[in-house]
């Protein structure tokens, strides 16, 4: 039977019918939508078709999120709209456990004002899973599923954001595919039970299916995320030229075609930073306000022009010394004494020394599983392919 497509009269979301449907209503907003019947119930032909979509990877329901999994499962079977944006947006505060941070929830509501006033992505092709009332909670499941809706269907002329704003660690490399040895980790909500999301799942997930013509930025603010995507190039701003990542072990990191760029917090051996600094009695991560004061105060400029403006507000930042105490004070307890203790240890039994230094944190295991050098972050980008950097940044 042929699928049609009637946008909802409130939020405009496309929905998913038939011809015999009864009754239809908006998964998003729950409002009622009209339809028109004729003589037979049947719907007349108003509306326009909808490219069929396979919604291979619905969650299972439980008792604990039963409402919310259904209508993650209706709006992953949603075909695109015409505007060819979509946008995945996830900010973890690990809520009431004991590394809970304050300004991932507000990391995410500016991400999404970004997206929506600056570069016109629609509300209804932006994802937002937070632990807030009205979104879906950004669980290992749900993550991993927004993800690959992100990519699903992706055609030449997309334009593809994921962001991500939460905790972020790093453990050894078995598969040899990491130049410094390491994988690099983003931890959903549930990382301590279901575990951590490892750069070659998310690589895997939404850099390998990009085809020729779509390109998708990834924006990440958490420590140790400077190569989280497993790119091909990273690039040295200091020395103003493209470095090769490649997996030592020739492993296929490697598009469709599309391209892949990622602006990270931090490199991969440095921790990111939450802060009042910016904006004054409200926490939010120090990268996520960098970048978009950066494009808010200059929507035209370059990716060089965003580097270099992100690294002057956060310079500016560290020598008023409005972030080094909450970074030394505030970080090192929420990363080490509350994230490593409660969820590593128990992979991870045979830490045994954690020696805090002026501007940097060791952390020694007798097999050497689990390691994490961290400096003051710096933004870094990369890419699947070689780039102008002069270029101009746009989403």
């Amino acid at each position: 039977m042929e699928a049609m497509e009637i946008r909802c009269r409130k939020c405009s979301l496309p929905v998913k019918t038939t011809h015999t449907a009864k009754k239809l209503r908006c998964p998003r907003c729950h409002a009622e939508i009209p339809l028109h019947l004729n003589q037979n119930g049947i719907q007349e032909n108003n509306t326009h078709s909808g490219r069929q979509r396979e919604n291979q990877d619905q969650p299972n329901r439980s008792s604990g999120h039963e409402s919310s999994t259904n209508r993650l499962s209706v709006a992953a079977s949603l075909s695109y709209p015409a505007t060819r944006k979509r946008a995945l947006i996830c900010g973890v505060t690990y809520t009431n456990q004991k590394y809970e941070l304050k300004g991932t929830i507000n990391d995410a509501r500016l991400m999404k004002d970004l997206l929506q006033k600056i570069y016109g992505f629609p509300e209804q092709t932006i994802r937002v899973l937070t632990e807030q009332p009205g979104t879906w909670p950004p669980t290992r499941k749900h993550m991993e599923e927004g993800m690959r809706w992100l990519v699903e269907g992706c055609q030449h002329g997309d334009s593809l954001v994921f962001y991500f704003s939460g905790h972020g660690l790093r453990q050894r490399d078995y598969d040899y595919d990491e130049l410094d040895g390491y994988d690099e980790t983003i931890c959903p909500l549930d990382f301590a039970t279901n575990g951590m999301i490892l750069d070659n799942d998310i690589n895997a997930m939404i850099v390998r299916p990009l085809v020729k013509g779509v390109k998708l930025h990834a924006i990440i603010d958490s420590c140790h995320s400077g190569t989280v995507l497993d790119l091909q190039h990273v690039y040295d701003d200091k020395l103003h030229k493209w470095k090769n990542n490649s997996p030592p072990n020739g492993a296929n990191k490697s598009t469709k075609g599309g391209q892949a760029i990622c602006l990270s917090a931090c490199q991969d051996d440095q921790l990111a930073v939450d802060t009042t600094a910016f904006m004054k009695n409200q926490m939010i991560g120090a990268m996520t306000y960098c970048f978009q004061h950066a494009v808010q105060k200059n929507p035209g400029l370059s990716y060089l022009d965003l580097l270099d403006s992100m690294e002057e507000t956060m310079s500016k930042a560290y020598e008023s010394r409005c972030i080094s105490a909450k970074f030394f004070n505030r970080l090192l307890h929420r990363q080490i004494n509350q994230v490593l203790k409660s969820a590593i240890n128990r992979d991870y039994p045979n830490i045994t020394k954690i020696n805090h230094q002026a501007d940097s944190v060791f952390m020694f295991n007798l097999d050497e599983s689990f390691y994490f050098e961290c400096g003051l972050q710096e933004t870094q980008l990369s890419s699947s392919q070689v780039f102008d950097v002069n270029d101009r940044f746009t989403l």
